[in-house]
């Protein structure tokens, strides 16, 4: 592999194994799986419940450890790493998005936002506040940033939370489900945001099981049993925006 091949990988696995050991019985969640992703791409990760790709997406996100095979995350091979090395990466160079948002109930957007750069050792931000209100200028919630979760809608908390996880300006985005607890149009909006960051070269991977929010990825990766059962682009990507104006133009007049 070239260089310019490597500067361009922020993923590259190959051979990935994970065996649970559950009393007598082995359970084999990762089977040999081979992934490449390079910079740019936005990516969705598919599968049924078991089928191993929330065991995929721990290791991806240095939450786990594979049992075997390699890992490669922007030129930096993590399997082998210890405890504190992997904290490390995931500060640095990766930003989670939750179903459930995780927001800190008693604390503002901006203290929210902030979280990650205070548990960042290297102190690569030094003014962590300006990053906090950076990272939700990005998300249109710079005019919320001393509101507390509770004075904020779904929408806006998911909001908030893609802006901590962007404030550390990680190399990979990940997302778990991130629409999982929206109504459809908060859902198709917030859609809209992680392609406009994704048009801006944020790399992105993202869990779902809804095929039609799969269709708003440029490629899409479905495992079973532990397997990658597919690995293809996607023919016609859906555009957020698009469709927002669409469900904009159809609305009746008068409506609230």
């Amino acid at each position: 592999m070239s260089d310019a091949s490597v500067n361009d990988t922020v993923i590259q696995t190959e051979g990935l194994r994970k065996v649970y050991h559950m009393g007598q019985t082995e359970v084999h969640a990762l089977r040999g799986v081979d992934i490449t992703v390079t910079r740019g791409e936005m990516i969705a990760v598919m599968g049924a419940s078991g089928s191993g790709k929330s065991t995929l997406m721990n290791i991806l996100g240095c939450l786990d450890t594979p049992t075997s095979g390699t890992y490669h995350l922007d030129g930096v091979r993590v399997d082998g790493l210890s405890r504190d090395q992997l904290a490390d990466v995931r500060n640095q160079k990766i930003g989670f998005v939750f179903q459930g948002f995780n927001l800190l109930a008693r604390t503002s957007a901006l203290e929210n936002v902030e979280l990650p750069l205070l548990y960042d050792r290297q102190r690569r931000f030094k003014n962590t506040k300006e990053q906090a209100a950076w990272a939700l200028e990005q998300v249109g919630l710079g005019d919320r940033t001393d509101h507390h979760p509770s004075e904020l809608s779904g929408g806006q908390q998911q909001r908030v939370a893609i802006a901590r996880a962007l404030v550390t300006q990680p190399s990979l985005l990940l997302a778990d489900e991130p629409t999982g607890n929206l109504d459809h149009r908060t859902s198709i909006e917030v859609m809209a945001l992680f392609q406009e960051l994704n048009d801006q070269g944020i790399t992105i991977l993202l869990v779902t099981h809804e095929h039609d929010i799969a269709g708003y990825h440029r490629r899409i990766i479905e495992v079973r049993d532990g397997h990658i059962l597919r690995d293809h682009p996607v023919a016609e990507c859906r555009i957020a925006r698009s469709y927002l104006e669409q469900l904009d133009a159809e609305e009746p007049v008068g409506a609230l």
